[in-house]
């Protein structure tokens, strides 16, 4: 059984509100009697972008295993590679791919730089799928900050992922993929793409509000939450939602 804690928009500033949220995360999962495989963060880490805001974050986090990370529409390439990273900035789309406890996870970047929308670019899609033809015998999972779908969030629809038909034609030709997972939409949410589930992580920094639910489009009271991915022997995933007081 594998075990991966799924983290979104933690959307850290120079405030205290945001950084105590994600401090509050991060110590909860440091105190797991038996510690995920990896931490995942979705995107929107940083609120603007700014180098001190990456280097905050990482002052933030100390956990005995691996956290991955990928950028979301807050998120600025060249000071997430500079602060976050520790590597020489550029402006490229950041992927990266790890295979821990017998699973390829493969981060990808769907931002546009200067947009809240988001894109997976063609060098990316490209990597994601020579990447799953290199290790057709692991399960996998691909995880970015955009929804590629409508999730019934007017303000999240918005701004989801686009051009999402590209992404379905490698996902289909990879059937070691088990799931894809995002964020962005600050609220839990499962679905379906190409056929997978598609989970979305609920928001550290705030919630949002359905339309039904009232007036929003985010509610910044409502507590932190995280999800729990559970990836058996039989790549079948089950998925627990956790409120972190």
């Amino acid at each position: 059984m594998v075990l991966i804690a799924h983290v979104s928009d933690v959307h850290v500033d120079a405030g205290d509100r945001s950084a105590d949220r994600t401090s509050r995360v991060f110590r909860y999962l440091a105190g797991l009697p038996s510690p995920p495989d990896a931490v995942i963060v979705t995107g929107d880490l940083a609120d603007h972008g700014a180098e001190a805001e990456y280097e905050r974050l990482r002052g933030l986090v100390s956990l005995p295993g691996p956290v991955l990370w990928c950028p979301g529409n807050h998120d600025a390439r060249e000071p997430y590679r500079k602060a976050l990273l520790q590597e020489e900035p550029h402006g490229r789309p950041i992927n990266r791919a790890y295979e821990i406890a017998g699973t390829l996870i493969l981060m990808c970047d769907s931002s546009i730089p200067g947009h809240n929308e988001g894109l997976l670019a063609d060098e990316t899609l490209e990597w994601i799928g020579a990447t799953l033809a290199g290790r057709p015998e692991l399960p996998a999972l691909v995880c970015f900050h955009h929804p590629p779908v409508t999730l019934g969030i007017p303000f999240v629809d918005g701004i989801r992922q686009f051009g999402a038909d590209r992404l379905a034609a490698v996902v289909e030709r990879h059937p070691q993929v088990v799931a894809l997972l995002c964020g962005h939409a600050h609220t839990a949410a499962v679905t379906t793409f190409a056929g997978r589930p598609l989970l979305a992580a609920p928001g550290v920094v705030s919630t949002s509000v359905l339309p039904f639910e009232g007036e929003g489009p985010i509610d910044p009271a409502l507590p932190p939450m995280i999800a729990f991915h559970l990836l058996d022997d039989d790549r079948r995933i089950t998925t627990h939602y956790r409120v972190i007081l």
